[in-house]
């Protein structure tokens, strides 16, 4: 069963990744959920002044991919497929991505992700899957 320490270290890996120097996003694992929370900026604003979908999808797959990474102590997984659904703009506040496993097993995880504004409203949902991969968790990898 994975431990708190394992949760901590893929926060941490998440958090030193050089794209989220960009996002500025926050993380919080347990087994088998993790949510993402993105503060919006005007620089994710596609022309209609609101969050462009790729915001979205990088909140939901980053919170269904470290729900199943959760499970997995050894290596990473990979996101396989994800599918995206938006269902409202967001032009203030935050994005509250939060992602859950639905369905686990050896080699493949499926997951469920959906993003919630400020006020707690739905703006979008999502789901995919994930594998495991060769590539281990380690230091090198800012695994620690």
């Amino acid at each position: 069963m994975p431990t708190d320490e394992h949760h901590r270290k893929l926060e941490r890996l998440y958090l030193r990744a050089p794209v989220n120097d960009y996002y500025k996003p926050t993380i919080h694992i347990r087994d088998g959920e993790a949510e993402i929370v993105i503060p919006v900026r005007p620089e994710f604003f596609h022309a209609a002044h609101a969050v462009h979908g790729s915001v979205y999808f990088k909140a939901m797959d980053d919170a269904a991919f470290f729900a199943a990474n959760s499970l997995v102590e050894d290596v990473f997984v990979l996101t396989a497929s994800f599918t995206v659904y938006l269902l409202r703009p967001i032009a203030s506040g935050e994005m509250r991505a939060t992602g859950r496993i639905i369905q686990a097993s050896r080699r493949l995880f499926v997951a469920e992700a959906d993003v919630v504004d400020g006020d707690g409203r739905k703006i979008a949902t999502g789901s995919g899957t994930f594998m495991r991969s060769t590539i281990a968790l380690g230091p090198e990898v800012g695994y620690e």
